[in-house]
């Protein structure tokens, strides 16, 4: 009988993170928008433009104020990323002040500065979802700590583990994952504000003065160098993203292996009214873990563009840098999809423990070979043990006698052991190692990261009016 210990999801949809939201047209200009006031406000601060004119520029920097229309038909004519927006902006802004507005900087300075700020977004959506992840991870390992099944290499019985193990091996590159992307802070959220080619001329000897003032207003990053052809912060972002999916994609292999009926040991959770097949109705596919096969390979292809997004020729080339833009917002919608399904999966994974004992029995007790081999080279030695081991198990792979059987008829295992002894050293539930107590201690490991990434902010401050 399969049982669901640890919850069944039956809510019938994976729930949207809101990742894609955030890098709509109208959040990324809205974004756009942010930075000009915070740039308008820094240099008033420095004294490069009137007071009067930063405060007018920054109470006019809502998306809602312009006309998007005018926009659009103005991109179209311009064929450019920005200077519509710009020019629509300095409208709604006036003549008196209008003027002022993008004083000094160049358009890249405002994109990348804008992107950062929804990464930022995105990043701590991806953080939360791991947090989540992760609790739905450490329940799952608790509750199977001590679950036996079969350890597969090389797609063969190895040794027994516990299903707990198993999920210790999923929380230990999770949590992995999520400390590589708490770790980019310095480097990913960061300011772009150097002026066209990073020297800060058009800023004069106000410079770091109004870097540092944007910086602060929308809490943000200076750079050592504001170099247009510097990304690595953002390219580190898209690698690591790519490391959480081939983690996610090993899970939902995993998942999808041990779903065949073959296997038949664990079941994703499958929504009231879920279609498996057009044609056969018997069919349970493994929709979720399947998604995150498809989702896995999209996301890590997008490491290598984002590594060629490195090579600007000179001071800036403007194809790397849309390049990234499309390739880092991808890698963000792609991962807040994929952690939603794995939370859905984890907090509703069906095992069946029946069914894993029954498994380990398959093997007729050569799952256990190694504990034997060890107890016998205590007596023989241990390649001696392996020998002898070996050839008693290539017999009843290819022989109708049972392994226990020709273990006892082996002169020198049956002389060192007696029949209960050899069925107690082959038992696996007498073999799995430390697989409760890591199993157990990677669940406190989950829980300790999960409550602190439920510490951070929903959003860091943007003070831009």
């Amino acid at each position: 009988m399969i049982v669901a210990p640890f919850g069944r999801f039956t809510e019938g949809r994976v729930p949207d993170p809101g990742i894609a939201a955030l890098f709509t047209r109208e959040n990324r200009w809205q974004a756009r928008l942010d930075v000009e006031a915070a740039l308008a406000l820094a240099e008033a601060d420095a004294g490069v433009i009137p007071k009067e004119s930063a405060r007018a520029i920054a109470l006019t920097a809502r998306i809602e104020k312009l006309d998007i229309k005018r926009v659009l038909a103005g991109t179209a004519e311009a064929s450019h990323p920005l200077v519509p927006l710009i020019e629509e902006f300095a409208r709604v802004v006036g003549s008196k002040h209008g003027g002022w507005v993008h004083w000094g900087a160049t358009t890249q300075n405002i994109t990348q500065t804008a992107d950062v700020l929804v990464l930022r977004d995105a990043h701590r959506v991806l953080l939360r979802q791991l947090g989540g992840t992760l609790r739905a991870a450490a329940a799952l390992a608790e509750g199977a700590a001590d679950l036996p099944m079969a350890g597969r290499t090389h797609s063969q019985h190895a040794v027994p583990v516990t299903f707990g193990f198993k999920v210790a091996v999923w929380i230990d590159q999770l949590v992995a994952h999520t400390e590589r992307l708490e770790r980019l802070d310095d480097r990913l959220f960061c300011v772009l504000m150097g002026g066209a080619a990073g020297t800060f001329a058009s800023f004069g000897d106000a410079g770091r003065v109004i870097e540092a003032g944007v910086a602060q207003r929308l809490s943000l990053h200076p750079m050592r160098v504001p170099s247009r052809s510097v990304n690595d912060g953002i390219v580190e972002l898209v690698l690591v993203l790519a490391q959480l999916a081939g983690t996610i994609g090993k899970i939902g292999r995993d998942v999808y292996a041990l779903m065949q009926p073959e296997f038949a040991e664990a079941f994703e959770p499958v929504p009231e009214g879920t279609v498996g097949s057009s044609t056969m109705p018997h069919k349970r596919n493994p929709q979720l873990a399947l998604d995150l096969l498809t989702m896995s390979s999209e996301l890590r292809a997008l490491a290598t563009p984002a590594l060629e997004s490195m090579l600007h020729d000179q001071e800036a080339n403007g194809a790397m840098t849309a390049l990234l833009e499309d390739v880092s917002a991808s890698a963000a919608v792609l991962a807040g999809d994929m952690l939603a399904r794995l939370q859905v999966i984890l907090a509703g994974l069906e095992l069946d423990p029946a069914r894993m004992r029954e498994n380990i029995k398959l093997s007729e007790g050569m799952i256990g070979s190694e504990a034997l081999m060890l107890a016998l080279g205590e007596k023989i030695g241990r390649q001696k043990a392996h020998d002898v081991v070996f050839e008693v198990a290539q017999a009843a792979a290819t022989q109708d006698t049972p392994f226990l059987e020709l273990l006892q008829a082996d002169p020198l295992v049956g002389g060192s052991f007696a029949p209960d002894e050899l069925h107690e050293l082959v038992d696996p539930a007498g073999y799995l190692g430390l697989s409760a107590e890591i199993a157990t201690e990677l669940a406190e490991c989950a829980i300790s990261t999960a409550d602190r990434l439920d510490r951070l902010p929903e959003r860091a401050s943007v003070i831009t009016r």
